[in-house]
């Protein structure tokens, strides 16, 4: 260990990743990766992507769509922060981006070489655990440097309390 490293915290800290959005199994994702962050000296790292807007009839619209979504945005971004500062005690390493979810997600986690691992929830109550999990599960999971995790979406808070 280093003279700055100490058994409480690590040199390097673990990032656990999550992808925010409005789903159940985001939250679980949260929950969990939160959870580990806080019993491994880690940190929280929330990431968002602003789909581009489709409609482009009218520029004004378009542009007034595409602030909305931003806001929207910022405003999920925050309240999730103050879920992980209320778990952890610490404000969560955040990455807003504009572009689909796959590319972006893929292109941050190959410039940020601080991630460490990829927290997704599983939706609960569907066909396929998501499209996201689909992808990088099969395709995507030679595009990856690090491992993912996949947390069931029907956890309890006291059965992620206990696994992590």
């Amino acid at each position: 260990m280093s003279e700055t490293a100490t058994a409480d915290a690590p040199a390097h800290p673990r990032v656990f990743l999550v992808v925010v959005d409005d789903s159940d199994e985001m939250r679980v994702a949260l929950r969990f990766a939160g959870q580990r962050a806080k019993h491994t000296g880690g940190r929280v790292a929330l990431f968002r992507a602003i789909e581009p807007v489709e409609f482009q009839h009218w520029m004004g619209v378009g542009e007034l769509m595409r602030e909305e979504a931003r806001q929207e945005a910022e405003s999920l971004m925050e309240r999730m922060s103050q879920q992980v500062v209320d778990m952890t005690g610490a404000i969560p390493i955040i990455y807003l981006r504009e572009g689909t979810t796959r590319e972006e997600l893929l292109d941050l986690l190959d410039e940020e070489k601080s991630i460490s691992v990829l927290v997704l929830g599983a939706a609960a109550k569907a066909d396929s655990p998501g499209p996201l999990i689909s992808y990088l599960s099969s395709k995507g999971a030679a595009q990856l440097r690090i491992p993912i995790t996949i947390v069931p979406g029907s956890l309890t808070d006291e059965e992620i309390d206990a696994l992590s």
